[in-house]
């Protein structure tokens, strides 16, 4: 598949790149996607949910009544689950939600994702770019000119670039990342993927060991 190259004032460069079929030409797997994203929101969950049992309440632990006869719920001392105040009874304890992914899995899930967003034709590549200074205003224009305003917008580029990114942090519906860091739930997420041409380099390599 070819996609032709755009600056970042949104014009064609006469030069075209052709996208990996191994990656962005498979048939979607929707399982694995499935699997992987849930992986995803597993890992951001804190899991510090916690509540006391009796046994981590203060009070006394003197019997409250007798143990028959008394017409309701047997209960023991005021810490009793039965009792308001009283401890919770299986309550939630801080825990890891997260599970292991085989690294295949990932990987297919990964391709999936991206055969998806080119069956949409939502894959933007453009030259690799870099700004001077952190500006919303420079990004905003540069979102203008590719026509990607107001859409969820990932911008994929092939490393760190500090302006770029906060440039960006202010818009609510742009995300930037690093080509070695996207995941199957940030590509599904977004509407429309900007590309830099050598994050193409680092997504094949990735992806096609």
């Amino acid at each position: 598949m070819e996609v032709s190259v755009l600056n970042i004032n949104g014009q064609e460069t006469g030069r075209k790149v052709t996208l990996n079929d191994a990656i962005f030409g498979i048939e979607p797997n929707d399982h694995v996607l499935y699997l992987d994203v849930k992986q995803y929101l597993a890992d951001q969950r804190q899991g510090t949910a916690k509540s006391r049992e009796r046994s981590e309440h203060r009070g006394s632990t003197r019997k409250l009544g007798r143990q028959k006869g008394g017409g309701g719920a047997r209960r023991g001392d005021i810490n009793s689950p039965v009792l308001v105040g009283g401890g919770r009874v299986f309550g939630p304890k801080p825990r890891d939600y997260g599970f292991k992914l085989n690294k295949k899995v990932k990987v297919l899930a990964r391709k999936s994702a991206l055969s998806y967003k080119a069956q949409e034709n939502a894959i933007i590549v453009v030259e690799d770019f870099t700004m001077d200074a952190p500006k919303t205003k420079d990004f905003v224009n540069i979102a203008k000119n590719l026509k990607v305003e107001g859409k969820k917008t990932l911008v994929v580029l092939p490393e760190v670039n500090k302006n770029v990114y906060l440039s960006a942090r202010n818009i609510q519906k742009a995300e930037v990342m690093t080509a070695n860091a996207i995941n199957s739930y940030k590509v599904l997420n977004a509407d429309v993927l900007v590309v830099a041409e050598s994050s193409l380099k680092t997504i094949d390599s990735i992806l096609n060991k």
